[in-house]
């Protein structure tokens, strides 16, 4: 194909289980931590408005709170219930839809992982698998049978509490070493019961969350699962060493009413494994037939989280990126950094002009512009 015609299957729509997608474009879901008492304000709203109107097709939110005392810890980050953040997120889907964007929240379990500026509350415990967290000050306690069926039941309320706001569809997060990534990876999940084991146990608490969230939001809600090999603790881990053993951990996962896979990687362009050049949205789609979103360094010359060391990210092409897309490597892309530099990134890119394009620096992170 040529360039111009690879652009257009960019801006061709997508349909995601009866949702139709403007384009091919995805706001990737990045913790800005701007909602005092976790309550998405007016600005908020005018952020994700903003990326919107520059034609992004679907906005997908940094990740949400679900309802659960050890879901999160952070006083500035949304959470996903109480009829204050509820109004405020609300507000949010008003401003995407009147912008002609669609909208998905990621909602988030964080386990064993907290950040700096958490703090646990008097009283409350953070919990996981194992009570293990690589990297983590906090590891937590092993969850019991009483936990795990608690978070699976604050999943479900989750998605009944996007449904009831107007959302689009919902994203969960699962990736980077949070409460379901520790589930599913071995160095984090070192139980006996039948959470633990080999590859298809460590899925089972996944499963079950998905199961409660396509019972609650029905057959024809699109359902996003985010997923990585690597941690932010731990860029090398691969808990999925060959395509087999992803095989293994996709299977059960889409079977239990996964819509789209979110491959989460650094670098688009890098193979997953040897013998092939296929990302992991790539095999993803390979190995399950179903849509993927593929993500990582679009149109930035460096690595995710360069900028918490150098203070700007110059940009790059996207030929190669357009190129996989146009063969059906992947189905949508997803665009972190760089949206967040510039609001109006698919207008710019439709325009053939990257010379347009702004680096991505630490100044950029500061405010919700």
């Amino acid at each position: 194909m040529a360039a111009t015609d690879l652009t257009d299957v960019l801006f061709s729509p997508f349909v995601m289980n009866g949702m139709t997608v403007p384009n091919r474009i995805v706001m990737a879901p990045m913790t800005r931590a701007a909602s005092p008492d976790g309550v998405p304000g007016p600005d908020v709203a005018a952020y994700y408005r903003r990326r919107a109107q520059g034609g992004v097709g679907l906005i997908i939110t940094e990740g949400t709170y679900i309802p659960h005392p050890s879901a999160g810890f952070g006083s500035r980050v949304p959470r996903f219930y109480g009829d204050d953040a509820l109004a405020g997120w609300r507000r949010v889907v008003e401003a995407v839809h009147e912008a002609g964007g669609t909208i998905a929240p990621q909602l988030w379990h964080v386990g064993a992982w907290m950040f700096p500026y958490e703090t646990l509350p008097t009283g409350v415990e953070a919990i996981s698998p194992s009570g293990l967290a690589r990297g983590s000050a906090t590891p937590g306690r092993p969850m019991t049978q009483l936990d795990i069926d608690a978070v699976v039941e604050a999943y479900g309320v989750a998605a009944r509490n996007a449904v009831a706001t107007g959302f689009d569809a919902i994203e969960i997060h699962a990736a980077h070493g949070y409460l379901i990534d520790q589930f599913c990876w071995d160095a984090t999940n070192q139980r006996t019961d039948g959470y633990g084991g080999g590859l298809a146990e460590r899925t089972r608490f996944a499963v079950e969350v998905l199961r409660e969230l396509r019972r609650v939001v029905g057959p024809s809600f699109p359902i996003i699962w985010r997923f990585s090999q690597w941690k932010l603790h731990d860029y090398t881990a691969k808990p999925w060493r060959t395509p087999a053993e992803l095989e293994l951990f996709l299977r059960p996962l889409a079977e239990a009413g996964v819509d789209v896979f979110h491959c989460s990687t650094r670098r688009f362009w890098l193979p997953e494994f040897e013998g092939s050049s296929l990302n992991l949205a790539g095999w993803t789609k390979a190995i399950t037939g179903l849509p993927t979103i593929t993500v990582g360094s679009v149109t930035l010359t460096d690595q995710l989280l360069s900028t918490s060391t150098d203070p700007e990210v110059p940009t790059t092409g996207i030929d190669e990126l357009l190129d996989r897309l146009g063969r059906g490597e992947f189905d949508l892309v997803a665009v972190g950094r760089a949206l967040i530099s510039n609001p109006e990134w698919p207008q710019i890119i439709r325009s053939g002009d990257l010379g347009r394009l702004r680096s991505h620096t630490l100044e950029d992170l500061k405010t919700l512009t």
